[in-house]
């Protein structure tokens, strides 16, 4: 199972995401059964060929959780990724918009946002305007947690 996570900049909510998920698979010890990736609709993180690292208070938040990471780059979402990603999972309405704008018609069945997971049409809080990573890690984790449940309940 491949599966992309994204939002606006890819440095904040969508790489928690996909360090969350991570974390969450390999406790299962299902690593080699996921990939897993996360990317952005904008260009506002990424100059010339390299991005921008993860947002620091989002590292913190994740080491405060004990989930770990890797330094990386903001990348964008690609049109090429549709036929790369089983799952595109986009954090809020504005990401779904955009991830249906760059992937176009074929990404029917493929996008969904995060939280309806849980049963909720919420968008995830986003902590680059209200600075509470602390909220944005609870929605991401609850989100990640029944996104997988869904998976491995659908492959049973």
């Amino acid at each position: 199972m491949k599966i992309m996570f994204v939002c606006h900049g890819n440095i904040c909510r969508s790489p928690m995401a996909e360090f969350i998920m991570k974390h969450l698979i390999k406790g299962r010890g299902m690593c080699g059964d996921f990939t897993v990736c996360s990317s952005a609709t904008s260009t506002e993180e990424i100059w010339g060929d390299r991005g921008n690292p993860m947002y620091p208070p989002a590292k913190r938040e994740l080491r405060a959780r004990g989930i770990p990471f890797t330094e990386r780059e903001a990348v964008q979402l690609k049109s090429s990724d549709i036929s790369k990603y089983d799952l595109f999972i986009g954090m809020d309405s504005a990401n779904i918009r955009n991830m249906y704008r760059i992937l176009g018609k074929e990404a029917e069945g493929k996008i969904f946002k995060l939280l309806s997971f849980t049963g909720s049409d919420r968008d995830v809080s986003d902590p680059w305007y209200s600075d509470r990573f602390d909220i944005a890690y609870e929605d991401i984790y609850k989100g990640c947690c029944a996104l997988l449940e869904a998976i491995l309940n659908k492959k049973q």
